[in-house]
């Protein structure tokens, strides 16, 4: 018999993970009724998704900890020094708690100092962002301070925290130019982890000002701070959505020419009409005219309601090519059921996407 899939959110809030924050706890704070407190918790669960689980453990501790929002906070910081467990989403509650009941003026210094507290734990990237909104510029000076700071997960709060566009999170206002003085403090960080936020804040930039991006990257580069691989990764990585969208001063930063001397002949698709749950099967071959460096993507443009379509690029790979060389490229490309795309029955089309530029166009169909 198959093994039942186990739910990320269930695997991550249980009745184990939320008796080890209750234990926790109730090491520094006597009066807690760990058994209530854990059943009011994990009775909503069935209730409840993921994030929504992290917010419902927040409002259960403010509701069995004491009144005084200095009082309770106090009680989760003592408690850590009685966790062992780096990193357990249960332990989320923490900065949430503060974003939740700490983000006021009278609290301000205090809750800025717990997040930075807490985020060793488990990453404050949330709950800062409730305060880079209401108090930007004091926020602002915390998350330069962290961005100097001897731990390394301060210095990728400096980071995190500021993404326009960090996935799940509350949107924020802040000006992504200023924004830009903690990553000069952070890029040549010596952990993959803090340089990785780096590169995310700056992919996310991208999609507002190419521009600043491209002129951030190159002031790092010839600043030599960093080791020569570790600043092609963060260039690499920043970059990748405008490489994907074939963006001309991004390529050429990278050294591409967006006007390649090439021909690519005989896109061919096995079978053009296609059931859910199948792949789309195709090849075709690119010939060098000249030495040419060359990024291979291909673009599907999907149908969607109203008659609108929207598309997508792929990544195929890089590669050199010198005059007169000939390759074939070979793709299957799967079409399933998923959650975060409907898919829709009707026409599809595929084009070829080399340095930017489309070369290649061909039809298919998908039943649904």
């Amino acid at each position: 018999m198959a093994k039942e899939k186990v739910l990320l959110k269930n695997e991550l809030f249980n009745k184990e993970t939320v008796t080890v924050l209750s234990n926790a706890i109730k090491n520094v704070y006597e009066p807690l009724n760990e058994e209530l407190f854990i059943n009011d918790v994990i009775g909503e669960f069935h209730n409840l998704e993921l994030m929504d689980r992290i917010h419902w453990i927040t409002e259960t501790l403010t509701k069995h900890l004491p009144d005084s929002y200095i009082d309770s906070v106090n009680i989760l910081y003592e408690s850590l020094n009685k966790i062992n467990h780096e990193g357990m989403f249960a332990f989320s509650s923490y900065p949430d708690f503060v974003s939740l009941n700490g983000c006021n003026k009278e609290n301000l210094e205090l809750s800025l100092y717990m997040l930075g507290e807490f985020t060793k734990l488990f990453s404050a990237e949330f709950s800062i962002r409730f305060f880079i909104n209401e108090f930007p510029e004091t926020t602002y000076l915390k998350m330069v301070e962290w961005s100097k700071s001897d731990n390394v997960h301060q210095r990728r709060l400096a980071s995190e925290g500021l993404r326009p566009k960090l996935p799940w999170a509350k949107g924020i206002t802040f000006d992504i130019y200023k924004g830009i003085k903690p990553l000069d403090n952070l890029f040549y960080d010596k952990e993959r982890y803090v340089t990785r936020s780096v590169a995310n804040q700056l992919n996310d930039n991208s999609k507002i000002d190419p521009l600043l991006v491209l002129s951030t990257l190159s002031r790092w580069k010839v600043s030599g701070k960093q080791d020569i691989d570790e600043m092609k990764y963060i260039i690499s990585h920043s970059l990748r959505t405008l490489v994907k969208k074939g963006h001309k001063e991004t390529l050429e930063f990278l050294g591409f020419n967006c006007n390649p001397k090439i021909k690519v002949e005989n896109l061919l698709i096995q079978n053009d009409h296609i059931n859910i749950g199948e792949s789309l099967s195709f090849s075709f071959y690119i010939e060098a005219l000249k030495d040419e460096a060359l990024v291979i993507d291909y673009v599907i443009t999907y149908p969607k309601a109203n008659n609108k379509t929207s598309k997508k690029v792929f990544k195929i790979k890089k590669v050199n090519m010198k005059k007169g060389m000939k390759i074939e490229i070979v793709k299957n490309h799967p079409f399933r059921v998923m959650t975060t795309k409907k898919l829709y029955d009707g026409e599809y089309e595929i084009d070829i996407q080399i340095n930017g530029l489309e070369f290649s166009n061909a039809k298919f169909y998908i039943t649904v």
